[in-house]
């Protein structure tokens, strides 16, 4: 069967993937791959070499083989748009990925230079935060500085108009609301997130019972949006919940300390029924930046605006004269707790672009030995031991 004679090919909107997020954007770059015969379908999971697609004509099982690249940042993934073998193929394979508009990636545990990719062609990063435990903003700010820079090479020259700048829509959800009875005590928590994340919308949800659900679905109605969070945040309670029904496997958290085991162990698409899809994901132990810089400093917009008023251009914001950030947080216009964990992001992603780049591991190196001389001098002249200059 070709793409042209499906029912409601002539129509992005009326497309059988349009709930999907199929578009006319996607329509015109499979266009290649519809005069072949191939058919255009949507991951929705991958499991060992195999993966399920959604296609015009059904789901079917299809064989990865054919894209398995040496790059991990391109293999097959929740998210994906393909071309697929048309029906009375035996074995189906996918034949090519579309190129990406956006993708979810963190650094990988391995000492290489490698990311990995969650979720892929997002408007929507929805990271949940578990109220059943002590916030930890420093992993808010985490989980948004890789939203923020969530992007792929395609994405720089193709965005979607869902997007942000740098790729998708961060949200926070505060889940287990249910939890925090006291409306104020809440609201604080609510504020303290908020100040975290400027400018990011941050919601509170009951999952159980509805509370706050509708506004999220409302919110997440248009384009795809994929779940984040450590295991036990409630994402998959949350997914149930936007869905209308028990589609996700549901554990409890232990109660010694509110943490959860992994429910779900591959990366689902579902379609809402208040339009939009979403992508559950198993909860993260680690979130490792990826070049992320762009991320921080959207994050940390604040402080780049201090920034802008140091006397030296490459200021650390640490013992530097004329630092207008360090100045910021004596007067108390900077929690000391956001420029500490600025910092340990910008040190972080630094280290993790220069692993792949060698003039920046080289300029790496060069700043330290400046710094530890620095150092030395410093020492030296507090001992009395400093050069002695006659007039």
């Amino acid at each position: 069967m070709s793409f042209s004679s499906l029912p409601g090919s002539s129509s992005s909107s009326s497309h059988p993937l349009a709930v999907y997020g199929w578009d006319a954007d996607w329509e015109a770059e499979f266009v290649p791959y519809a005069e072949q015969g191939l058919l255009p379908g949507r991951v929705v999971r991958v499991d060992r070499g195999q993966c399920d697609v959604v296609t015009p004509v059904g789901t079917v099982r299809a064989d990865t083989e054919f894209v398995v690249p040496r790059d991990p940042m391109k293999v097959v993934c929740t998210g994906d748009w393909v071309a697929v073998d048309p029906e009375g193929s035996d074995p189906r394979y996918v034949r090519t990925l579309l190129p990406r508009r956006t993708a979810f990636v963190r650094s990988t545990s391995s000492k290489r230079s490698e990311g990995q990719v969650l979720a892929t062609n997002i408007d929507h990063v929805v990271i949940c935060v578990s109220l059943a435990v002590e916030l930890d903003l420093g992993r808010i700010e985490r989980y948004l500085a890789l939203a923020m820079s969530c992007s792929s090479g395609e994405a720089l020259l193709r965005k979607s108009a869902l997007s942000w700048e740098s790729g998708a829509q961060p949200v926070v959800v505060l889940t287990k609301a249910d939890l925090v009875p006291d409306p104020v005590a809440l609201s604080y928590l609510v504020q303290d997130v908020e100040t975290s994340a400027p400018g990011v919308p941050v919601l509170s949800v009951r999952a159980l019972d509805g509370e706050g659900v509708e506004e999220l679905a409302v919110l997440l109605g248009r384009g795809t949006s994929v779940l984040l969070g450590a295991s036990g945040a409630g994402k998959s309670t949350l997914a149930n919940a936007l869905a209308g029904a028990d589609i996700m496997d549901v554990r409890a958290t232990r109660d010694m300390d509110g943490k959860g085991r992994h429910t779900t162990t591959t990366r689902n698409l579902l379609p809402l029924p208040g339009g939009g899809v979403l992508i559950d994901t198993p909860g993260l132990r680690g979130v490792g930046l990826w070049n992320a810089g762009g991320g921080v400093g959207q994050v940390f917009s604040e402080i780049e605006e201090f920034a802008r008023d140091c006397r030296f251009q490459d200021c650390a914001h640490e013992s530097e004269p004329g630092c207008a950030v360090r100045a910021a947080v004596d007067e108390g216009e900077l929690p000391l707790r956001r420029l500490e964990s600025y910092r340990k992001l910008v040190r972080e992603n630094q280290w993790i672009v220069a692993k792949s780049d060698a003039r920046m591991r080289a300029g790496f190196r060069q700043d330290w030995k400046r710094k530890q001389a620095e150092g030395r001098a410093g020492w030296e002249a507090k001992r009395g031991r400093g050069h002695v200059f006659e007039a």
